[in-house]
C-alpha cells in the first residue's frame, strides 16, 4: 500500500463517522451503523482485491478531485463530492429531527442500492484497469468493451449514482435525496466532457461509441 493510500484509510473512517453521527446528535443511530458496516465491508473487500491484483489501479482510484488536469473537471468533481457529503449530513439531521419518520423499509432499500452500486464498482474495476479517478488518457490505454462496458459506456457513473441515491435511504431519510438529485446533471456534464476527450485522444473510442449506444441507462440515455 502506498503512503497516500494508507493516509486515506486512516482519515476516511473518522470523517465518515463524524459526518454521520455529529449531525445526528447521537451514537444510538442504528441506521448509521448499518450503513457504515455495509459500505465498509463492500469497500474493504474491493480495496483488498485491488491491493492484491491491481495496485496501480488502486493508486489511481485514490486520487482526489484537485488532481484533475482541467479546471472544469475540478469544479465538477468537487461539486460531486460536496453533494454526497451534504446528502449524508442532511440525512443525519433528518434522523435527529424526525422529518422522515420511522420507515425501516427505506433503510433496507437504501442499503441494497449501496451494496449493488459498490458491487458494480467492483465489476468495473475488474474489467477496466484504466479506470482512473480523474479524466485523462493513460499511457497504453485501450478501449474496454467487455463486462459492464458492453451494456453502457459509463458504468462507473451508474455505480456512483446508484450509491448516491442509496445513501440517504440507507440513513432513513427522504430529505437527503435533495442533494443526490443534482448529481445527475453533474454526472452528465462530466461524462460528456470526458467523451469529447476520449473521441479525440483514444484510438478506437469512436467505433466503441457507435457499437455501444447508451451512456448510462439502456433505452434512455
Amino acid at each position: 500500500m502506498t503512503v497516500k493510500g494508507a493516509t486515506f484509510w486512516l482519515i476516511a473512517n473518522p470523517l465518515v463517522l463524524a459526518s454521520v453521527f455529529l449531525p445526528a446528535g447521537t451514537l444510538a443511530y442504528w441506521q448509521g451503523w448499518l450503513f457504515i458496516a455495509v459500505t465498509g465491508l463492500c469497500s474493504g473487500l474491493t480495496f483488498l482485491y485491488l491491493a492484491k491484483n491491481a495496485p496501480e489501479l488502486l493508486k489511481r482510484r485514490l486520487r482526489g478531485p484537485m488532481e484533475e488536469a482541467r479546471g472544469s473537471q475540478k469544479v465538477i468533481a468537487t461539486a460531486m463530492y460536496l453533494c454526497i457529503f451534504a446528502s449524508v449530513v442532511l440525512s443525519a439531521l433528518d434522523h435527529r429531527f424526525g422529518w422522515t419518520g420511522n420507515v425501516p423499509l427505506l433503510v433496507v432499500a437504501g442499503n441494497l442500492l449501496v451494496a449493488a452500486g459498490m458491487y458494480l464498482y467492483f465489476l468495473v474495476y475488474r474489467a477496466n484497469q484504466f479506470a482512473a479517478a480523474t479524466v485523462e488518457i493513460l499511457d497504453n490505454q485501450r478501449v474496454i468493451s467487455t463486462g459492464p462496458y458492453g451494456v453502457v459506456r459509463h458504468p462507473l457513473y451508474v455505480a456512483l449514482l446508484t450509491v448516491a441515491f442509496g445513501i440517504p435511504l440507507a440513513l432513513e431519510s427522504l430529505w437527503g435525496l435533495i442533494f443526490a438529485v443534482p448529481l445527475v446533471p453533474l454526472v452528465v456534464w462530466r461524462l460528456l466532457d470526458e467523451e469529447a476527450l476520449l473521441v479525440n485522444d483514444l484510438s478506437g473510442y469512436s467505433a466503441y461509441r457507435a457499437q455501444t449506444r447508451w451512456r448510462l441507462v439502456p433505452g434512455l440515455f
